[in-house]
């Protein structure tokens, strides 16, 4: 698994944080940068969980995200987590982080503002999306033990 507090290539860095940290800065929606905030759609939920092998309503949490424009200015879909994650399995992190962060019990806060975040594109066509800015999940009552056979498995096919 990545370590953790690690700076990227753009000095930008996540943080493992408290569960009191976690809720002062993100329980609310509102305290997500950017013009727009929104939920993934069911849809793009449900794309997620096959792309990180959880099980068919396995993420029962809504998946915030914000931004500057919630659309891709290409083909129009609307930016979310399927974004996040189809980039990041492409670019960056493995499935099995990816699962820990969505399903895990501990809690992570991307640093990014002002800044967009790096690297993401459009799921559907590619295009790149510049002004993403935010993410965030509340998945607080996941069985522990379904987490650990998710993530094995995710290890076992990347």
């Amino acid at each position: 698994m990545a370590q953790e507090n690690q700076p990227t290539s753009t000095g930008r860095t996540t943080h493992v944080v408290s569960p009191e940290v976690f809720r002062q800065v993100y329980d609310s929606p509102a305290s997500l940068p950017g013009k727009h905030r929104w939920v993934t759609t069911e849809q793009d939920v449900r794309e997620v969980e096959k792309l990180l092998g959880i099980p068919h309503n396995g993420i029962g949490a809504p998946l915030w995200v914000s931004g500057d424009t919630r659309h891709c200015r290409k083909c129009g879909r609307e930016s979310n987590w399927l974004d996040i994650v189809g980039s990041a399995l492409s670019k960056v992190h493995q499935k099995a982080l990816l699962v820990e962060v969505i399903l895990g019990d501990r809690k992570y806060v991307n640093v990014e503002v002002p800044h967009a975040i790096a690297d993401l594109v459009c799921y559907s066509c590619k295009t790149p999306i510049v002004d993403l800015r935010s993410f965030k999940c509340h998945n607080w009552a996941y069985a522990r033990g379904s987490i650990l056979e998710i993530i094995e498995k995710a290890t076992q096919q990347h």
